[in-house]
């Protein structure tokens, strides 16, 4: 096969997806024999859903969720005040999405294995990664079935102790971000209305949010401990934490789902690739909860990584191109990662920082900018959305496996769209991944880029 991705959460799903629209022969390995089940990673921040909306799974995802709930603070039993979670960010024609949407992740990874599967892909459970060795032609797998598998190239989508970052020997550099334990459960509660995200902060400065999953009957669970304590995940563990800290009875908490404990951190892995072998999502970056950004990063690792890979094994671009996935991504979670520490530490609020559309690559080896004086919209950038002077929609341009090329006139035979007004005057060449790869004043130099980055197809 082409790719193994081991790893069947939202990470490894997107990048099957990508995969599988562009032909490529790829499998997914889960260790657990069904899909996870909790809602760990909830936030679905607005660029992360015109990824989604490129894959074909972004109205799946609005129908299994909703919007945010305001925050509502209790103490004793009283209501105190409401607090949006969000500051809002204003949409405009470049950035239709602007709101976080909330899905529990286990109805995400329902969406988009759904979808793998829609394209023809595949996941294989029940397969735990025990080692693996590569060499000049490709990797083999081994399994704890002690079955193998030989791809060309891996992909560790596999968490935070990724199995596969191990057996490569790749370190993690990182540091605590709160030394106090944390709780989180998927649970069913009675006694609170499903409007609100409901707040409840103790004498010692510990607590509980519980937050109305949308889409589902459930809430979220979210616990800070006393520094030092164990948590307890059993039903009886999480009903006493509810009623210590909240005026509901523990006989209020119906049902517990799933729950896990966990010790906030951020650690950024030392390499994003060794060889023929990628690290992606948790497996290369672990982060806070805070902010919603983890889930979103990895995703954006997978929409970074599948073209890449697709281009290098049709043979339309070289293997350096592979090189620009840890240039690119690497320095982008680790910027990712500060600012979830800085809302886990309330140094920085969720809004405009934290809907990841500012998000761009001006400074990689892959993107070009030539014209001497650029506009507002630069190589390394995101590429807007917005309606061109034929009232063609970008998005709509945008949407498939393919590069787009956005010109005043064809160039040298290849067709292309003028570009909206906003983007100023010049030639762009949009990366499949939706950043402008290539811009300049004319269109010389165009060919020698696509050359290297395989942009052969643009349309």
């Amino acid at each position: 096969m082409d790719v193994l991705i081991v790893g069947a959460g939202p990470t490894g799903l997107t990048l099957g997806i990508d995969l599988a629209r562009r032909g490529v022969d790829a499998l997914v390995v889960e260790a657990g024999e069904k899909l996870f089940a909790g809602s760990r990673g909830k936030g679905i921040q607005p660029r992360t859903q015109e990824v989604f909306d490129d894959l074909g799974v972004r109205e799946a995802l609005r129908a299994a969720g909703g919007p945010y709930p305001p925050q509502l603070f209790w103490k004793n039993g009283e209501r105190l005040e409401t607090r949006p979670i969000f500051d809002e960010v204003t949409a405009d024609e470049g950035a239709p999405y602007t709101d976080p949407l909330m899905v529990a992740q286990w109805r995400t990874q329902e969406v988009l294995y759904a979808r793998l599967l829609e394209l023809g892909g595949r996941v294989g459970f029940g397969r735990t990664l025990t080692d693996l060795e590569q060499d000049a032609e490709g990797v083999t797998a081994h399994f704890a079935d002690g079955t193998t598998a030989r791809a060309r190239y891996v992909v560790a989508a596999d968490g935070g102790r990724s199995a596969v970052r191990r057996a490569v020997g790749v370190g993690m550099t990182g540091e605590s971000v709160d030394p106090n334990p944390f709780l989180v459960a998927d649970l069913r509660v009675r006694g609170l209305d499903r409007d609100h995200w409901h707040v409840f902060v103790g004498a010692d400065g510990n607590g509980v949010a519980l937050c109305p999953l949308a889409g589902t009957d459930d809430f979220q669970l979210g616990a800070k401990l006393p520094e030092g304590t164990e948590a307890d995940l059993s039903l009886e563990g999480v009903r006493r934490l509810v009623s210590t800290y909240s005026h509901l009875d523990a006989a209020d908490v119906t049902e517990l789902r799933w729950a896990s404990d966990f010790r906030p951190r951020a650690a950024l892995a030392d390499h994003f690739r060794v060889g023929r072998v990628f690290l992606a999502g948790d497996a290369a970056h672990v982060h806070s909860p805070a902010g919603g950004q983890g889930l979103n990063t990895s995703v954006q690792d997978a929409y970074n990584l599948g073209w890449k890979l697709a281009a290098v094994l049709a043979g339309d671009a070289p293997d350096a191109l592979l090189d620009t996935y840890e240039e690119e991504r690497r320095a982008n979670a680790a910027a990712m990662l500060n600012l979830s520490t800085g809302v886990h530490r309330g140094e920085v609020r969720r809004g405009e920082a934290t809907v990841q559309l500012g998000i761009g690559y001006r400074e990689s080896s892959l993107s070009a900018e030539t014209r001497a004086d650029p506009g507002p919209v630069r190589a390394g950038d995101r590429a807007p959305d917005g309606r061109n002077a034929d009232g063609v929609r970008m998005f709509d341009a945008f949407r498939g496996p393919h590069w787009t090329l956005l010109t005043p006139e064809p160039v040298d035979g290849i067709g292309g769209l003028p570009a909206p007004e906003a983007y100023g005057p010049g030639v762009f060449l949009v990366r499949p991944d939706g950043y402008v790869g290539w811009a300049g004043g004319t269109a010389e130099g165009l060919r020698e880029y696509a050359a290297r980055t395989g942009a052969f197809g643009v349309a």
